[in-house]
């Protein structure tokens, strides 16, 4: 078919690459798939034809997937994106790059379907490209079982809160635990009102109902579900600013 998806698939692992081509091949929207196993050869393919998505591998050894998102963002009409992966802790980093999905190795049909679905929206004329924006306020949070996604807007989640190397994602649908850093989710989403409210916990203030104080001069944050943040008192007088209280 002449009219279908031109899509790249990248992965350093030839086997990978080789299973993930022949699914992609098999769909019925796919008109043409080319391959690379290398960084380097993805960005040379991508800067001589136009591709309507990209499957990308993140860990690669000369530049990995995320760098070469990051890269593709400088061009006119990029590709969409879906990143595929056998970790989860680059899921955060992807969407924030405005990925359409993000794929757990090993993939299988379905999930394939599901995502060359979502480039073929996105390829249908010009507008089809605001998708990417408004995935840019989708969040994945993996599943500890069965190795699936759940996709959820930010203005669900409630707080986040430290726990070692990871990160409890707590949501109106549930708790989540993604290996990231506290800091690095403060700064990334600042712009998208959430604060740090104490050392261990980062709340959206866009959920949040009332600062209460104590009378030893402490003071804890309410939330829409009636969970209750404690508030260093560091962080008390800019918190009372960003909430105008």
């Amino acid at each position: 078919m002449n009219d279908g998806l031109r899509l790249l698939a990248v992965d350093d692992e030839l086997p990978a690459l080789h299973d993930l081509a022949r699914l992609l091949r098999a769909h019925p929207q796919v008109s043409e798939v080319c391959c690379a196993s290398a960084g380097t050869d993805a960005l040379r393919l991508l800067s001589g034809g136009a591709f309507a998505g990209l499957f990308l591998d993140v860990r690669m050894p000369d530049i990995d997937g995320l760098a070469l998102a990051g890269v593709l963002r400088r061009f006119a009409t990029p590709p969409s994106v879906v990143f595929v992966s056998a970790h989860e802790e680059a899921a955060v980093s992807a969407f924030e790059l405005r990925a359409l999905d993000y794929l757990m190795k090993p993939v299988g049909r379905q999930r394939v379907e599901q995502a060359v679905a979502r480039i073929a929206e996105a390829a249908v004329g010009d507008a089809g490209r605001s998708l990417p924006e408004a995935m840019d306020d989708i969040v994945p949070l993996p599943r500890a079982r069965g190795g699936a996604t759940r996709l959820l807007h930010r203005s669900e989640i409630l707080y986040l809160q430290s726990e070692g190397d990871y990160v409890r994602v707590v949501t109106d649908g549930g708790r989540f635990l993604v290996r990231a850093r506290l800091g690095d989710l403060e700064q990334r989403w600042r712009a998208r009102g959430f604060a740090r409210v104490h050392r261990g916990y980062v709340a959206n203030l866009q959920r949040a109902v009332e600062v209460c104080p104590s009378l030893d001069g402490r003071a804890c944050l309410r939330l829409q579900d009636g969970s209750e943040l404690p508030i260093a008192r560091r962080e008390l007088p800019g918190l009372r600013r960003r909430l105008g209280v």
